[in-house]
């Protein structure tokens, strides 16, 4: 069954002056402020649509690995994911960077490292964002 997630942006002014919010509609846990110096220079507080890609990526790639070291026999005690996604002004998203350290019993670090990759390949967020390089860090704890 598809699921639908909606999320809504209100924005005021011109791109460099102006700001807005974004309220994730469909969990309801939060309105959240953007602006332009808060995407290109220090966040001071508010978000970007960087920071939600990395939010949605770091949590997509955490399912997505936890699923297949499950089904592999060897389900995570614990996984850790950052995502780091880098915008550039005038050029946009510039890659991203997955990290994860994880504590999975019974697994070695190449099993590790070849679960992690195939996670990075069939996420459907790594999918959707196929267009800029993903780099991954796995470490086996």
């Amino acid at each position: 069954m598809a699921t639908t997630r909606t999320a809504t942006t209100q924005w005021k002014g011109a791109l460099l002056d102006g700001s807005g919010t974004v309220s994730l509609d469909t969990s309801g846990v939060g309105t959240f402020e953007v602006s332009w110096p808060s995407r290109a220079e220090a966040a001071n507080g508010k978000t970007s649509p960087e920071e939600l890609i990395a939010a949605a990526h770091s949590s997509c790639f955490s399912m997505a690995l936890s699923h297949g070291l499950a089904g592999a026999g060897t389900p995570p005690q614990s996984l850790e994911t950052r995502a780091e996604v880098t915008f550039k002004p005038g050029e946009g998203i510039t890659g991203i960077v997955l990290s994860v350290k994880g504590n999975v019993p019974g697994l070695d670090a190449a099993a590790f490292q070849e679960a992690a990759q195939n996670a990075k390949a069939n996420c459907p967020v790594s999918k959707a964002l196929a267009g800029t390089t993903i780099t991954l860090n796995a470490e086996l704890l």
